[in-house]
Parts: structure tokens; sequence; C-alpha cells
């Protein structure tokens, strides 16, 4: 998930982004220390590096793109890269909205690139993908929030790749229904929206956002294009209880979430809300298991699960191939 960030965590392992963007939680709410303590030593991921990785580095500078996987930071980037999968991030690198938890670049936004969407498509068909992940920042500042180019960038792939499949990972478009049809008429496979955090939060994590819109944009996609399969995801370790993390799934199934990514929190840098808890791997088996009772179709339930990771796994479960009618 977008919001799933390397922070402390790797250190000397992969990159960390540029996080040049201002502190984002006040002075005076900030704890000094992650109240969760250090964090374990189970808890690691690939370095970033290998021949893929530089190619596909090399790639995505060389089309002057974005990727949620640099500019989220995210830890999983050695892995996927090397596996040549990314998530293209369109619609600049600066977000409109100041979450806490998030690493990517908060400010006035970029100017949009009507040709954004052939460079997306070009660095997939050079990469010889068949699952394709795009998602944006934050576009608060235009009327559809930016659903016209990831509209366009559907199309552009389908156009150049007719048989690989296209995940996008969307805002909340302020609650515009009419922008999340956009996005639903390029039939996208699947239509991936996060919840991120339980309602207490929102005010703290995921700030300019609401709980129940998010929620009633996924509804509205699922019952809008019930082919096309819904996907959520939750980052746990911000505070929330065990009762917290059960309402939220079921809330998310009430809606019509298929798939459902769960994964741990990790602190960017300072400015960024403390950790308050690691989960174990027993902690988050029991979520997937509690998942799969719920009826989700797919679940990935994880420290290091974030919403694009091994995406093409939850296209597999659903049987997914072409474009969705």
């Amino acid at each position: 998930m977008l919001g799933l960030l390397i922070g402390e965590l790797m250190s000397g392992f992969i990159p960390v982004a540029d996080l040049r963007s201002k502190p984002i939680v006040p002075a005076h709410a900030k704890p000094l220390e992650n109240p969760a303590g250090k964090r374990p030593r189970w808890l690691v991921a690939p370095a970033a590096t290998g021949q893929n990785y530089q190619r596909l580095k090399g790639l995505v500078r060389d089309l002057r793109l974005h990727t949620v996987c640099e500019s989220a930071a995210c830890p999983n980037v050695g892995d996927c890269w090397n596996r040549l999968s990314a998530t293209f991030m369109i619609l600049g690198n600066v977000c409109t909205r100041r979450c806490g938890f998030c690493a990517v670049q908060k400010g006035p936004p970029e100017t949009v690139d009507y040709d954004e969407p052939r460079r997306v498509a070009d660095a997939i068909a050079q990469m010889g993908l068949r699952h394709a992940v795009v998602t944006s920042v934050n576009r608060d500042d235009r009327s559809d929030g930016g659903a016209e180019l990831f509209a366009m960038t559907i199309r552009a792939i389908r156009a150049r790749l007719p048989d690989c499949t296209v995940e996008v990972l969307v805002p909340d478009f302020q609650g515009s229904r009419s922008a999340m049809d956009i996005v639903l008429d390029a039939r996208p496979n699947i239509l991936n929206h996060n919840i991120e955090t339980v309602p207490r939060l929102y005010r703290t994590v995921r700030v300019g956002s609401d709980y129940g819109r998010s929620l009633t944009m996924l509804r509205h996609a699922s019952s809008a294009r019930p082919a096309i399969p819904t996907k959520s995801g939750i980052m746990l370790g911000l505070g929330e209880t065990d009762a917290e993390i059960y309402d939220i799934l079921g809330d998310l199934r009430e809606h019509g979430v298929e798939i459902l990514t769960v994964g741990q929190y990790l602190r960017p840098s300072p400015d960024h809300l403390a950790i308050q808890k690691y989960y174990t791997p027993e902690e988050f088996e029991r979520i997937r298991e509690h998942g799969r009772k719920l009826g989700f179709r797919h679940v990935e339930s994880g420290a290091l699960v974030r919403s694009s990771y091994h995406a093409d796994g939850g296209v597999a479960a659903l049987a997914g191939g072409g474009s969705a009618d």
C-alpha cells in the first residue's frame, strides 16, 4: 500500500526516498522514540541490488517516470524490481495531502504531463510485464482528482500490450463517483483503494481523508462494475486495537472488497508518526485467517506486505486475464 514505508527499518539495506517535505507531525505531539522500541531482528527485506534492479532504475530515469517504490521508500523495492515488478506513480511526485505516515513529498502539485501514459506503457513493454500496477499522488487541485490520466494510462497499456492485466491504486477522488466512473470505464482488471487505518486514527494518519467516504467509493466501484474486483489495504502499528482491526475487515467485506492486503507500518523519518507496535508473524497469520473466514477471495498479510506486493497473485487467485467487462 502506498503508505507502508521503510523508515528506520532499512537503513543500510536499501536507499531511502528523498524526504524533503516539512515535518508532518506537530512538535508537541511527536514522541521522541517509537513506543514499539527497536525493530525485531526478523523484520528485514532484501537489499536493493542486482542486475534487474539496476536495469529498472535506469529505465525509470530515462523515461522520466516515478514509482511509488522509490517515492514512498518501499522496503520491497529490491525484491520487486529484481522480479521486474514495479508500481508506476502518475500525476507527478508531489502530493496535495499531508498524511502523517507517508514519505511522498508534499506541496504544490506539478503540471499534468499528458505524455506520461505513453511512457508508462513504453516502460511496461520494455520490462515485459504481464501485470501492471499504476497509482498516483492525491491531486485535490483537479476536479476529477486525476481520474482522466488514470483512464488514459490504462488505455495506453492496453493498446501497447493487449494481454497485460492492469491494476490501479486510486485516491478517493474527494468522493466523486463520476471521477471513479472515468477510471472504471477504462476497465482495469483490479480497482484498489486503500482504507489504510481504523476510523479513530484518521484525523492523524490520513489528513484530508474520510473513512466513510473511502468505504462509499469502494462500494460504488464494486456495484458499478461488479466484474472488476475491488481491493483495499491496511497498515498496522499505529495504535489500533484488535477489535478495530476486525471491524475494519468486516466493513471492507460489507462494501464489496474482494482482495485484502495487511502490512506493518514503518516510520519513514522522525517527522512522521511513531510506531506503536510491531506485529508478529503469528498475529499477521491470524488476521489472514480471519479475512479468509469473512469471505475475502485473496488475502496477503505479513510485515512486509504492501498493496502492490506480488500483486499478480491477486489476479491469479481471481482467475483474472485480459480486460474486465
